[in-house]
């Protein structure tokens, strides 16, 4: 898979390009659905309040801060569901499990609350395909176009490599699915280890 991501012609875009291209194609994303893989473990979320709240020590705020993002969330996903698609995404966890997930599994369960479904799987799922490097944080719009999402060295949102070969589309979708397939549902997951989620250490 990593093969023929580096082998494909990809358009290099900045964080404003990139931006702009995901919001031009996402509400017309149509029957392909979107799909998400996640990989790394420790990004920052620079303006996220909760996530601030969390940098800064305030657990309690910082949960309470993601409670506060309920109706917000139910109504995007409404509008999702409008729009005639929905969202499926893939977090890899690895053990031990870093602070920012532990924070981020809270805004992920929220949002597999309100339909952004949301399924867990370990290292073990992806190793096969690691060869040299991490498999990369990827999105699929639809069957028209991919996103390889890049973070700089601190893990703050650095732009995209935006593509739209239709076999590339295909396998990664199908990657991803087959992924979502084989994974724990969020919800699941977080009952098992709900002890040391909710209280952000382990």
């Amino acid at each position: 898979m990593l093969d023929f991501l580096e082998a494909s012609r990809g358009e290099r875009l900045t964080i404003e390009e990139y931006r702009n291209d995901f919001a031009e194609h996402f509400w017309t994303i149509g029957d392909n659905d979107f799909w998400k893989l996640e990989r790394q473990q420790t990004f920052q979320e620079p303006g996220d309040d909760s996530w601030e709240a969390f940098r800064q020590g305030d657990w309690h705020k910082s949960l309470q801060l993601l409670e506060q993002r309920r109706k917000s969330l139910q109504n995007y996903y409404e509008r999702i569901a409008r729009a005639g698609f929905r969202t499926w995404r893939v977090r890899v966890v690895e053990e031990p499990v870093t602070p920012y997930l532990r924070w981020e599994l809270h805004l992920l369960r929220l949002r597999h609350e309100y339909g952004g479904c949301v399924r867990i799987v370990g290292p073990d799922a992806i190793r096969h395909l690691e060869t040299g490097r991490g498999l990369p944080e990827v999105v699929t719009l639809g069957s028209s176009v991919m996103y390889e999402v890049l973070y700089d060295e601190t893990g703050v949102l650095a732009g995209g490599v935006r593509h739209t070969d239709p076999g590339l589309l295909a396998r990664w979708r199908n990657l991803i699915s087959d992924l979502y397939a084989a994974g724990e549902d969020i919800t699941s997951f977080f009952d098992r280890h709900r002890r040391w989620l909710e209280a952000g250490t382990r």
